[in-house]
């Protein structure tokens, strides 16, 4: 048994779980972090500056790729990506059906066409066996997403990808401390972007960011994130004015240093409370493992898991009442996700019906994710298995 779970064995759960929510998510916000915002609050600078800066070299760092741009959010992130690659009107991108709609939502902010991929059962990621046959003389690029923390066959789609010419986009929300095979985020995709929403590893409430390798793609990121101007507010106002230019049209989603502030010193303690969260996941396989009512994803060989998220995937006519039953019991729950093509805009416009992508849709119909992060203590983790395996019988 590791440190960490004797640990949770030695704590004691302060309280009656039947009176005290166990929430779904908790943040693990610093006295440090916040001492490094409230530096901030005290400056003169506020939006894009030096500690955006700060941040973003040492992501880069962490991520092992050359350069990281901070955006007001992942969305942005994949949105600026394929403005990049002037994707637009009649072109086709290939990505999931198992994510959030953002995912999607960006290509159709661009005007081109969204074709979706099932997953694979055992991981519920884009199945990179099925991809080669969805694409067409439009397809410009692939969208992966390495769900809930676990990254994508991507030795397999970037043969496919070089085949035909086709670009990577890697939408890494779940998956900041991820890697696969040897390979990291980032590396085998053309650009990554992530998120630092509410509830995800990194987080500063709302933020994301994107990371390269290619210079030129850089400058041009760093300009799009800030209406594609060659001079940002602090080069404005903090050096010697010079008038600056616009070069193209970009989008108005530069990260401010108050968010940059929660995000840099997080970067110290990702891995630690990745084997934090490591340790719960295995204490949860533990105490699902003879509950023949429950399965799990799997975690494939020669990868890293990120973690983000736990599900549990229960029958199917029942998830519902095991998800309320959980509510009742005053369990934090999700559901992670409803597939996209069963969503109203893009059945309307795409004609799309629930099995046309069976996988992504029986997972969807199953999904349950439970609570999980570093403060949970074993009392509440002892009493989510036990609760689970209650309702689920």
């Amino acid at each position: 048994m590791d440190e960490r779970s004797t640990n949770l064995h030695s704590q004691k759960y302060c309280g009656n779980a039947l009176n005290e929510k166990i929430e779904f998510y908790k943040h693990n916000l610093s006295e440090q972090d916040k001492k490094e915002l409230l530096n901030v609050l005290d400056s003169i600078f506020l939006t894009t500056g030096t500690t955006v800066n700060q941040f973003e070299q040492k992501f880069a760092r962490y991520t092992g790729n050359k350069f990281a741009v901070g955006v007001m959010s992942c969305t942005h992130a994949l949105e600026l990506a394929l403005r990049y690659f002037n994707i637009g009107a009649n072109d086709e991108i290939i990505t999931t059906p198992l994510s959030f709609s953002a995912t999607s939502n960006v290509i159709e902010y661009v005007g081109a066409n969204t074709v979706f991929v099932d997953v694979e059962t055992e991981t519920g990621n884009i199945d990179a066996n099925k991809i080669e046959a969805a694409i067409t003389p439009n397809t410009r690029a692939i969208i992966v997403v390495h769900l809930y923390g676990h990254m994508c066959n991507m030795i397999k789609i970037k043969e496919i990808a070089d085949k035909y010419n086709l670009k990577i986009i890697e939408d890494a929300a779940h998956c900041v401390e991820g890697s696969r095979d040897g390979i990291h985020v980032g590396q085998l995709g053309d650009m990554a972007a992530y998120s630092f929403y509410a509830t995800k590893n990194l987080t500063c409430g709302e933020g994301g960011a994107i990371t390269c390798n290619d210079v030129n793609m850089y400058e041009w990121l760093m300009m799009a994130r800030s209406h594609g101007i060659t001079k940002n507010a602090a080069d404005r106002y903090t050096k010697k004015y010079e008038h600056y230019d616009m070069k193209f049209l970009g989008l108005k989603c530069n990260m401010s240093n108050i968010q940059a502030a929660l995000l840099l010193n997080q970067i110290d303690g990702l891995d630690s409370r990745l084997m934090e969260r490591e340790t719960i996941c295995k204490l949860y396989d533990k105490g699902f493992q003879n509950n023949k009512n429950v399965t799990v994803l799997k975690t494939l060989p020669l990868t890293r898991h990120a973690r983000h998220l736990y599900t549990i995937l229960v029958d199917t006519g029942r998830r519902d009442q095991i998800l309320h039953a959980l509510q009742d019991a005053k369990i934090g729950v999700a559901v992670n996700y409803r597939p996209i093509h069963e969503l109203s805009y893009y059945k309307n416009k795409y004609g799309f019906t629930p099995n046309m992508f069976p996988v992504a849709k029986e997972i969807g119909e199953k999904t349950i994710s439970i609570p999980l992060y570093p403060s949970l203590n074993f009392s509440e983790i002892e009493y989510i298995i036990e609760t689970v395996n209650k309702v689920s019988r």
